[in-house]
Parts: structure tokens; C-alpha cells; sequence
């Protein structure tokens, strides 16, 4: 789901509580050591999400903060903001020449650069975010 998070609205808190969880407490924040990355470029995004990017040549910049069942990509474009939730059950997460994020019929591919190199620990935090959140849920082995 993508809400245009420009303006305040409460309901979208609301709607962001319900998919992802509310926000970590601050004692949690600090324990992880922060749980948003820095600012990094969009180098392309899904068809579907076309609409979101600068019509212009400039750059395309998103970060993306975790939540206890998810994550929130933010996206910039000119003035406005938008924030992409996604659940980790949907999340699919790519390494290649960057990083990608995949959910919902959408991605957001991430540029290999020097921003994206400052998030290498995020990225390793987001993974075991998902991990924990995956072992919660899996099923049983039969031995």
C-alpha cells in the first residue's frame, strides 16, 4: 500500500499501526543502534510506481525506516512524500549492482554508490528484522 504522507493525517498512522506495527519506542531505538537508513538514490522503480518519480532528470531520493512487522520506504518526489508499506511476509529483498526491494507487484532498486555503501549496516539490521520476523512463523520440520 502507498499513502501520500505529504500532509499530516491521522487515519494514515492508523492504517501504517495496522500493517507494519506503531513505531519503536525510543529505549528500543537506541538498543538497535537506529532503525532508519540514510538518505539513498532510486535508480528505478516498477512501472507502477512511475507516477512517483521526478519527471525531470533530477535524482529520485528514499530511505527506509523498520517497524516491528515491516518496513516503510519513504520517497521523495519534488515537495511531495510518499511511503510505501511493506509487511515483512511480502518483502523480497535483492542484492545486485545495489539493493532492491520487492513487494506487492512493485520494486524500488536502489543505487551501488557511496550513500548506499553508508547503509550497509542498515541493510544487515533490515535482514535480521526479517529473519527474526520469518522464524516466528515457520513451519514445523518433520524429522
Amino acid at each position: 500500500m502507498i499513502l501520500n504522507t505529504t500532509h499530516h493525517n491521522p487515519e494514515h498512522k492508523q492504517i501504517i499501526a495496522d500493517l507494519v506495527g506503531s513505531p519503536f519506542s525510543l529505549v528500543q531505538k537506541l538498543k538497535m543502534k537506529g532503525v532508519g537508513s540514510k538518505r539513498m538514490i532510486i535508480d528505478e522503480v516498477s512501472p507502477n510506481m512511475q507516477s512517483m518519480m521526478n519527471k525531470v532528470s533530477d535524482l529520485n531520493y528514499g530511505n527506509i525506516e523498520l517497524r516491528p512487522k515491516g518496513v516503510l520506504v519513504m520517497i521523495n518526489q519534488g515537495l511531495k512524500n510518499f511511503t510505501w508499506i511493506i509487511p515483512y511476509y511480502q518483502l523480497v529483498i535483492y542484492k545486485t549492482n545495489g539493493s532492491s526491494l520487492h513487494a506487492q507487484g512493485r520494486f524500488v532498486h536502489f543505487r551501488n554508490n557511496k550513500t548506499f555503501k553508508e547503509n550497509k549496516k542498515f541493510f544487515d539490521k533490515l535482514l535480521n528484522e526479517k529473519v527474526k520476523y520469518d522464524m516466528q512463523y515457520a513451519m514445523p520440520q518433520n524429522t
